[in-house]
């Protein structure tokens, strides 16, 4: 249960980190800050990614599609 706990608290902090990022991106009119907020908000995609396989039990399968709608 504690690391599930530490999985889903490590998941909040990098949404609320995405989040930021998504609002500096919207005011920010330079290229190189354009180019460093969205390689942050990648790494942050791919370690989100990481957790909710943590979560789910395992890696999705290769060849598997799945597609995320946003609510």
């Amino acid at each position: 249960m504690r690391n599930r706990r530490h999985t889903l608290l490590w998941m909040k902090d990098l949404i609320e980190h995405m989040s930021r990022c998504h609002d500096q991106l919207q005011w920010t009119h330079d290229r190189a800050t354009q180019t460093f907020l969205a390689e942050a908000l990648l790494g942050d995609l791919g370690e989100c990614q990481k957790l909710c396989e943590q979560l789910r039990g395992g890696p999705i399968p290769a060849g598997s599609t799945q597609s995320l709608v946003a609510t």
